[in-house]
């Protein structure tokens, strides 16, 4: 469904037609103005009409009613498409999800359509409205706003993962639960989270370095004003800290990983040990009482006075020798 609608002349919010039909021809009558319309999870029938007023491509709208879409940039004849994956960190479950807010720029106009319940658009909108000489640059802006708000909560969201991360270290290493059963399933899900959080920062890397006309690309981008390249400059900076986090939570889990699966590798290695210790101190006795319980006639133990109490007595001695031997090696 359309959630907004308006046309924005000098960087003002002006008011204009209800059909955005109309809305479009009248901004591009202006000259100077623009049309934003904000669409949320349209089906076909509704994102149909829009499509065939603005002239969009049949992938880019395939990709934008489909969604599950990799953050990218294509360029096509009369239209840019951008698609940017906002992200949202729940401390509490210890869980990052996504959503997908999709851009199309052209003559006069910039569609932004989301999917899912996490995106920035309208803080993006009231924000812009509030900053006119921001907005009067034109669907520009609105990508660059859009884009900026985006990887500095991916900045925010990183934050969060590394302090939720310190203390996932902290229970590791610790003696009393670090060997819980759960430790380990836990760190996993928290591994699961970090890759949720690459696939929504790593591809988009290589567009807003386009955007940024740096590196490789450095030729402008279509229906994106050249002035505009040192902000996204910026917003690539943002994001190249953003990924440069995520690649240390990432092999900073695997070492925590590591050194869990090492405590308990060395944790069950102290068991056995003490295990074996006790077993061997219990098969001391075992074996001399099945020796003297044989009960043959010519034992000439069986018939002296002090037999039994001297059996005890080796017994009783072993038993300390191999304590001592034992809890001095460690094994107890």
């Amino acid at each position: 469904m359309i959630v907004d609608c308006a046309i924005y002349r000098d960087g003002h919010r002006t008011e204009g037609p209800s059909d955005f039909s109309d809305a479009l021809a009248q901004a591009r009558a202006q000259g100077d103005a623009f049309v934003w319309i904000g669409v949320y999870e349209p089906t076909q029938e509704e994102f149909e009409h829009i499509s065939d007023e603005f002239g969009l491509h049949v992938l880019a709208v395939e990709d934008a009613l489909k969604a599950h879409q990799r953050p990218k940039l294509e360029v096509y004849d009369d239209s840019l498409f951008v698609v940017l994956k906002p992200v949202a960190y729940d401390a509490r479950n210890d869980e990052v999800s996504s959503g997908e807010v999709m851009l199309f720029l052209g003559d006069s106009f910039v569609v932004t359509v989301r999917h899912g319940d996490i995106s920035p658009l309208s803080a993006v909108r009231r924000r812009l409205e509030a900053e006119p000489d921001m907005l009067k640059h034109g669907p520009t802006s609105v990508l660059y706003s859009v884009a900026d708000t985006t990887v500095d909560h991916y900045l925010d969201v990183a934050t969060e993962l590394q302090a939720d991360l310190e203390e996932l270290e902290a229970e590791v290493f610790s003696p009393e639960s670090g060997g819980a059963r759960s430790t380990a399933s836990r760190i996993y899900r928290f591994k699961r989270q970090i890759l949720e959080f690459r696939r929504a920062t790593g591809p988009l890397a290589v567009p807003v370095t386009r955007l940024s006309g740096s590196g490789p690309f450095s030729t402008a981008v279509p229906f994106v004003a050249p002035t505009a390249q040192p902000f996204f400059r910026d917003v690539s900076d943002h994001l190249t800290r953003v990924n440069e986090s995520v690649e240390g939570l990432d092999r900073l889990v695997s070492d925590i990983l590591s050194a869990h699966l090492a405590q308990m590798s060395v944790r069950q290695n102290d068991d056995m040990r003490k295990i074996s210790a006790w077993a061997a101190m219990a098969a001391v006795p075992t074996m001399i009482a099945g020796i003297e319980g044989m009960n043959f006639v010519h034992m000439p133990e069986l018939h002296w006075i002090w037999s039994y109490p001297a059996v005890i007595a080796l017994m009783a001695a072993l038993e300390i020798l191999l304590y001592r031997l034992f809890k001095h090696r460690g094994w107890l």
